[in-house]
């Protein structure tokens, strides 16, 4: 997929994990393929499926993260969303101190992670202004992202050191397949983001957005909260406010349906409230649990 978008990508620049092992393992072994490379860069890691809607301001922050580290390479860099709602289904960084400030933009030290909120919490975090939502985009210099596998997941990091050594000789390939296979499954998040003292956060605002629901994908895709966003055949009379995905030929009819998800495929149609949309895994776990996986 990655080479169909990117055709000029270099295969020798795709780091492939052997096996599923979750996010510290994907990321670990990334570092130790690239420290091996480039031992003085820094790295920064970003979720493939969030949307940016104002690429100049991305960039210009991605900028300033460089900036940062080059300025104080022992610290993890954050950046954090300055939120505009009270979002329930994205995390929080809480912010500390203002730190430092850097090309007009300031920085801030990090208090703690925060789990995703309810709805009077969120408020309340937005009322506040110290909580920016959590993109979990993270920056290091790799030397010290190595050093704090070494110190917060010592038994992950001993493989990542078999396989950092590996690398460039004979042994590379036996090396990984053997050595990846045996790291344990945890997330950056719980095995070493938490952990994490020296934190600092660059508030950031380019128009960003986790697609993790079809609410998400609703609210991208259309100007207006009463706009209907429609793929497929449809037919409405007044409706609005409707995303309405259809993977088939059938047409889909509309009379008065207002602010829901219709998604409709060869086996299996999805109606619910918009603002239901991050609760489609518990059907998903349900389906799961009933041991009906033609329907996942």
């Amino acid at each position: 997929m990655i080479l169909d978008q990117v055709s000029d990508f270099p295969l020798k620049n795709l780091v492939i994990e052997p096996c599923r092992r979750n996010t510290a393992a994907a990321i670990g072994f990334a570092t130790a393929k690239l420290l091996k490379q480039f031992p003085e860069e820094t790295v920064i890691t970003i979720n493939s499926d969030h949307f940016v809607k104002d690429e100049k301001k991305y960039v210009q922050t991605i900028k300033i993260v460089e900036k940062l580290l080059k300025k104080h390479p022992e610290y993890t860099i954050l950046v954090g969303i300055k939120p505009d709602y009270p979002e329930t289904g994205y995390g929080y960084i809480k912010l500390k101190e203002r730190h430092s400030t850097i090309d007009d933009q300031e920085i801030f030290t990090a208090d703690k992670f925060v789990e995703k909120p309810n709805l009077e919490t969120a408020k309340e975090y937005l009322l506040s202004g110290n909580y920016l939502w959590n993109p979990a985009m993270f920056a290091w210099k790799l030397s010290t992202l190595f050093q704090l596998f070494q110190t917060h997941l010592p038994d992950i990091y001993d493989g990542l050191k078999k396989i950092y050594d590996a690398l460039e000789t004979a042994n590379e390939e036996q090396t990984i397949n053997e050595e990846f296979d045996k790291i344990r499954s945890i997330s950056i998040d719980y095995g070493l983001m938490e952990k994490l003292e020296k934190m600092l956060v660059v508030p950031a605002n380019f128009g960003w957005a986790d697609i993790g629901n079809w609410c998400t994908i609703k609210d991208v895709l259309s100007e207006k909260t009463s706009d209907n966003v429609v793929k497929g055949k449809n037919f409405q009379i007044d409706s609005e406010g409707n995303l309405i995905y259809s993977f088939t030929n059938k047409l889909i009819a509309t009379l008065g349906i207002k602010n829901s998800i219709i998604v409709d495929t060869e086996d299996v149609l999805l109606i619910c409230p918009k603002e239901l949309a991050h609760e489609v895994r518990k059907i998903v776990e349900q389906l799961e649990k009933e041991g009906k996986h033609e329907y996942l």
